[in-house]
Formats: structure tokens, C-alpha cells, sequence
């Protein structure tokens, strides 16, 4: 066995008990020991540098001592880069700052402000510094990484608050009297087949569930709405799956099969049914369609049927989103919805630890868009606007 590799086994079974100065000191001392070339040879076995052997020599051979506990001597080691270059955290921190994307005068205006993209502009200004040491010094003074945060709800309506408010008066004083009040909105459209779903589940180490590589329309075997009736005073819902369009029929078809599914049996003696919707889409407050359709609704099940809107912009405050959707969400996270008998499955079999039930199935009519209301037919509906805001936002439809 040579010298390399007898220095290389030793090392590799004390190294990890060794610290940075015991290393050196030891390497040091097999390097005189070994005479004229000792450095070249411990280098070559244990991967120290011959500069750092030469220092460990030093000190052997002086009898250096270094106080208490310290590894190098004070004064040691490489300056850090803030010391040498005063100015260098000031001008990172001035590149990530969130007002410089908007500064015409900032080199990252239009780039993403990633580590690297701010490394290579300091670069260019003529500072030597790595994306690493950018991330250490955005860390040190406060910065970490942060995704957008969906805060602006846009210019809001002067009465928002007010509608809010009798929003809550009504469905206090429905709830007093027995009567059902529902929360009612469409969920994203998905994708059926094997797709990727958001999220992750346990499975075996190295097993996971393989998917399409592309989310492309032409590989699914179709698109489906699942639209919400969420009950607030009960903690049920229903869900329609529908695989046709979202329209005004297909939200009214939705609170038909909640009514017969599962109103009809909970509020037997109910005269009347309040309904919480958004501003937009299918139950929109100017669709005329809607309308419409709730006055077959209301002579058909012979209920008077008030509706309460959200203002512009406000539409995640309506109940339905966290109290029904986003369990949906949860309940079905990375499985892929390969079938509507699994998404009808997934939906319905959503539990909260609050005792939510929801009830599920799929809507197989097709429904068509750019159905026109005539103003003959607009005029005869027994639409009663309400004194708040009820041209617009809030009105009762007597059958």
C-alpha cells in the first residue's frame, strides 16, 4: 500500500471527529513526518489544500496556540462581503424591493426578480457576487419568498357594507321563521380523464399515480360544472354535475333537484326560500333568464323565492366557497377525476369535522346559451323589487 492511500484510509476514520484546525493540524503533522513533499502527498489523499497544510505546519512547528475554543485566530478567514462593499446589501435590497418592478429606471422592470436575475445585474454594475450570497443577504434583512396574495376586490360599491348588512337581516329573520336559506354558485369547470388534480396523497415510496403529461381538451372525455346548493342553516348541500353549459337553466335545474333531493323533506311547511347568489354568471343579477326560470321555479313548487346578491367583487364572501367548495377541493386533492361516477362520488362524499353532508349527481340535459327573454315576457314575471337596492341586487319572485 502506498503512502496516498494508507494517509487516505486514516483520514476517512477520524475526519468526522476532527474540526477545521484539528484537520489541519493533523494533516500538518503527516506531512513532516513524511519529509521533503509531505504536503503534495497528504493533499493529493485527504483533499485539503496544500495552502491549508502549509498554515497547519506553521503553527505546529511555531507552537501557535489559538484562544479557548476558537478554530481559526481572530482575524481570520475571509472578509464577508457586506464588510468589503458597504454599499452591496442596500443595492440588492433595492432590486427586490416590491416598488422597483413598478421604477422605469429599474434594471427589473420587466424580468422576474429571482436570486440569479439579481446576481447577474449586479454583475454587470461590477459587483463580484453568487445568487447564494444574494439570498443570504435578502434573508438578513428581512426578505423572504412570499406569493401574491388576492387582497384588492377592485374599486368597491359605496353601499357593499350596507348590502352585507341586509343581507345578514334577512337570512336572520328567514332563519327565524323556519324557513330554508341556500347559498348557490357554480364550481370551476374540470377536466374528466386522467389529469392531473392539485394536491398530493400518500402512496408507496416511488409509486406515484401516473397522469397525462398535457391537460389537453382533445384527450378528456369531457368537461363538467358541478353547481352548489350549500344550506345554511342545515350544513348540507347538493351539487348538480352538469356536462353541459353553466347557464341560467342550469342553476335554476340545480336548485330544483336540491329542492326535490333534499328541501322538500327539511322544510315541509316553508311559504318562501332565500337565496344568497353572485353579482355574475349564470345567477347573475342582470340575467334575465335567471329570473325567468325562478319564476317556473316558484309556481311550480308554489314558494315565493327572494334573492339577495353580492356586490361587485365580493363573490368570495358568498358561504357556499369555503363552507362547500373548497372541502371539494380538499376531498378530492391529487386524485385524478377519470369518470363522472368518480367526481359524483368525490363531491358526495365530502365531510367536514362540523358535520357537513353533501348529496351528489350528475345533470345529463344539455343546455344551450344565448337563449333571448323578450320584454313582453320580462314584464309578466310577479317580480316584487325590494325598497334596498332592488332594481339591481335584491327582489322576491311570487309564483
Amino acid at each position: 500500500m502506498d503512502k496516498i492511500e494508507e494517509i487516505k484510509i486514516k483520514f476517512s476514520r477520524i475526519k468526522q471527529e476532527l474540526n477545521e484546525r484539528s484537520q489541519r493540524i493533523w494533516a500538518a503533522t503527516e506531512a513532516i513526518s513524511l519529509g521533503h513533499g509531505g504536503i503534495r502527498i497528504v493533499h493529493k489523499a485527504t483533499g485539503l489544500a496544500e495552502s491549508t497544510i502549509q498554515i497547519g505546519k506553521k503553527e505546529v512547528l511555531n507552537k501557535q496556540t489559538i484562544e479557548g475554543d476558537r478554530i481559526r485566530r481572530k482575524g481570520a478567514g475571509r472578509k464577508s462581503l457586506e464588510n468589503t462593499n458597504k454599499n452591496i446589501a442596500q443595492e440588492i435590497i433595492n432590486l427586490a424591493d416590491v416598488d422597483s418592478i413598478g421604477n422605469p429606471e429599474s434594471p427589473l422592470r420587466w424580468t422576474t426578480k429571482s436570486l440569479r436575475n439579481i446576481s447577474e445585474t449586479l454583475n454587470e454594475k461590477g459587483y463580484s457576487i453568487s445568487h447564494t450570497k444574494v439570498g443570504s443577504i435578502l434573508r438578513n434583512s428581512g426578505f423572504n419568498l412570499q406569493a401574491p396574495r388576492k387582497r384588492n376586490e377592485g374599486k368597491s360599491h359605496s353601499d357593499r357594507d350596507e348590502q352585507f348588512k341586509y343581507i345578514n337581516s334577512k337570512t336572520i329573520e328567514f332563519q327565524n321563521d323556519s324557513q330554508p336559506v341556500v347559498s348557490v354558485d357554480a364550481k370551476k369547470k374540470e377536466l374528466v380523464g386522467n389529469f392531473t388534480n392539485v394536491g398530493r396523497e400518500y402512496h408507496k415510496k416511488g409509486e406515484p399515480v401516473e397522469v397525462n403529461a398535457y391537460d389537453f381538451l382533445s384527450f378528456a372525455d369531457g368537461k363538467v360544472t358541478p353547481y352548489g346548493v350549500y344550506e345554511l342553516t342545515t350544513n348540507k348541500a347538493w351539487v348538480s354535475v352538469g356536462i353541459s353549459k353553466d347557464t341560467a337553466e342550469f342553476a335554476v335545474s340545480s336548485l330544483r333537484n336540491w329542492w326535490y333531493q333534499m328541501g322538500k323533506e327539511q322544510y315541509p311547511d316553508s311559504t318562501k326560500l332565500l337565496i344568497h347568489a353572485d353579482g355574475g354568471g349564470s345567477n347573475g343579477s342582470r340575467n334575465k333568464l335567471w329570473k325567468v326560470e325562478l319564476q317556473k321555479l316558484a309556481k311550480e313548487i308554489g314558494k315565493e323565492i327572494s334573492v339577495c346578491h353580492f356586490p361587485p367583487g365580493t363573490s368570495k364572501w358568498n358561504k357556499i366557497e369555503h363552507r362547500l367548495f373548497s372541502q371539494i377541493s380538499k376531498n378530492w386533492r391529487g386524485r385524478p377525476l377519470e369518470t363522472y361516477s368518480i367526481i359524483v362520488n368525490l363531491i358526495a362524499s365530502t365531510k367536514t369535522t362540523t358535520g357537513l353532508q353533501v348529496n351528489a349527481d350528475i345533470d345529463t340535459e344539455t343546455y344551450q346559451t344565448g337563449i333571448k327573454v323578450s320584454k313582453e315576457e320580462f314584464d309578466s314575471l310577479n317580480l316584487h323589487r325590494h325598497e334596498f337596492h332592488g332594481e339591481d341586487w335584491n327582489y322576491t319572485i311570487k309564483p
